[in-house]
């Protein structure tokens, strides 16, 4: 990786063919980080079947794929500004080879530690979202930094190439499936280990094309606005909302792997978790003084809903369309692949889009598609899965760039701490939340209608009580499954297929709450004279406006 930083001219001054090879580059990267999602997505069920796994583990290991990038996108931000956008990049690469490296040999390091490849799955997904989280800490404030004028068009711009590595990645994987052009070719499916080591495509792409490269300072570093001030932007609330989630989750794999917290009841776990929440909130909020901009903290709480409406689906997609696809010979990846194909189009035309109807006017259109989208997934059957993944693809099409684009145009003064503390609290929520509660919505549903159905093959099917973010559970073991009788087998499978269709439905209910939430913040700005980017301003120039000295932006 580069390690050159221009600290002299702001980018805004010298946008060209330079900084374009740059935009580019960072649209690469994130087509890698895009490999990494499609492909454990379509390989998931190959992991379960290899390794044991229940729906609530394939759950978490969706969601250990997504949460991680917070921590890293959240801590590079906060010193990204001082070591410059090339080390991060570099520390990128190095975490996507190793992790892609560790998936590879999941069942070699299985065999050789004595360790379930359970853990040996999280520990490479882990390390994965590692490396995604400071790409996009890295990507996200170089295009706002380099395209000033025109954030949310070139934002959605840069983020197609999420859905476009989503359709690259995911043609290559079904290629070598059973059914897919190479897997036909060689006479049966290619082991999962292969489709893993498509990743190394596009890592190694963009860590060539990155090596030259020298990065912008950042535009509020150029328009004097301080460190402190860009906290502030976050405040005390915005960093708890961070805390809490990020102490959960990892609290409790230490506790679920018995490194923490051993013979501790409830209510001291609880007490220890809070104690470490106001230790960290309080270090920040000691610093800076500040409860955080009101808005930009209600923004960041719609990112929860937002990021499970989007990622969450989207790492289930395959595995909760597999009963009606397969029905007709069609690998349920498919479902994915075209809704991202859709997206891949759209972001490329956002500009003309937000110009006529405005950011917040496209968001809440989006979230009343992406409802009406799952809510027919949820029940489409035939060519109708078409055209209901169709109306979700448009829906989902403009939820995470644009979200990005009125954080960089209210917020500009937070500069990448703003930023990517929004896309990470997205990835926090979907990957601690989201994605497990897909997974236990499944598996609590499919034991409690077989409790109902037939008790005796519940008692023959149902393992002990397993722990998650949302409490015990006891879920359905694949082993026993695989040895009922026909019949037996037959009644599971039904059961098992409508709680996965009925974990769409539950979904739905997400972007109905972000629709309301939209159309408040639409209110809001109405009140205010109507939604407009608001203009940097250095802290100096700040004081004299809270001061009555100069006239300028209000800021929320």
């Amino acid at each position: 990786m580069s390690l050159h930083d221009d600290h002299d001219v702001p980018a805004a001054a010298k946008v060209g063919s330079r900084d374009l090879f740059l935009f580019w580059s960072c649209f690469i990267a994130l087509i890698a980080t895009a490999f990494a999602f499609i492909i454990r997505a379509l390989i998931m069920d190959e992991w379960q079947r290899d390794f044991g796994l229940t729906e609530t583990e394939k759950g978490e290991i969706f969601g250990v794929g997504l949460w991680p990038f917070a921590i890293s996108i959240v801590l590079f931000s906060l010193i990204i500004d001082k070591i410059g956008y090339g080390k991060a990049m570099a520390f990128a690469f190095a975490t996507h080879l190793a992790a892609a490296v560790i998936l590879f040999f999941a069942e070699t390091l299985q065999t050789t530690l004595g360790i379930r490849g359970y853990w040996v799955l999280y520990i490479g997904s882990f390390i994965m979202a590692l490396g995604n989280g400071t790409v996009e800490a890295v990507i996200n404030p170089v295009v706002a930094t380099l395209f000033p004028g025109a954030r949310t068009k070139w934002l959605n711009i840069l983020h197609a190439g999420w859905p476009g590595g989503l359709v690259l990645g995911g043609i290559l994987t079904i290629a070598m499936s059973d059914e897919g052009v190479i897997g036909r070719a060689v006479g049966g499916a290619i082991g999962w280990q292969w489709k893993v080591a498509l990743v190394f495509l596009p890592v190694i792409a963009y860590g060539v094309l990155m090596l030259p490269q020298r990065f912008p300072v950042s535009e509020r570093v150029a328009a004097g606005v301080s460190y402190k001030a860009m906290l502030q932007q976050v405040g005390i609330l915005g960093a708890l909302i961070v805390s809490v989630m990020i102490v959960w989750e990892v609290t409790r794999v230490f506790q679920e792997s018995g490194l923490l917290f051993q013979g501790m009841g409830d209510s001291g776990v609880l007490i220890a978790r809070l104690a470490i929440v106001a230790v960290l909130t309080g270090a920040y909020g000691a610093y800076v003084q500040s409860l955080g901009r009101p808005v930009f903290i209600f923004l960041l709480l719609i990112m929860i809903p937002l990021a499970t409406t989007e990622l969450g689906t989207d790492s289930w997609i395959t595995s909760l369309m597999e009963p009606e696809m397969t029905s007709r010979s069609l690998h349920p990846g498919w479902v994915l692949v075209y809704t991202s194909l859709i997206m891949l189009i759209l972001r490329f035309f956002a500009g003309p889009i937000v110009h006529r109807i405005s950011p917040l006017g496209l968001l809440a259109v989006s979230a009343v598609l992406a409802a009406i989208g799952l809510v027919f997934l949820s029940k489409a059957t035939g060519v109708v899965i078409l055209g209901a993944a169709t109306v979700y693809g448009f829906g989902k099409t403009f939820f995470w760039p644009t979200m990005l684009g009125v954080v960089a145009e209210q917020y500009p003064r937070g500069g990448a701490m703003t930023l990517n503390t929004i896309a990470g609290v997205g990835m926090l929520s979907v990957g601690v939340l989201g994605n497990p509660l897909l997974g236990n919505i499944q598996d609590r549903e499919a034991v409690e209608q077989l409790a109902e159905a037939d008790p005796a093959v519940y008692e023959k099917v149902v393992g002990e009580e397993r722990l998650s973010v949302f409490g015990t559970y006891r879920p359905l073991i694949q082993d026993r499954v695989d040895q009922l009788p026909p019949e037996q087998l037959a009644t599971v499978t039904g059961i098992r297929d409508a709680a996965k269709k009925n974990a769409l439905m539950t979904v739905a209910i997400f972007p109905c709450i972000m629709f309301v939430s939209y159309v408040i913040l639409i209110l809001f700005y109405r009140s205010q004279g109507g939604y407009k980017p608001q203009i940097l301003v250095t802290d100096k120039e700040e004081e004299q406006m809270m001061t009555g000295g100069v006239a300028g932006p209000a800021e929320m």
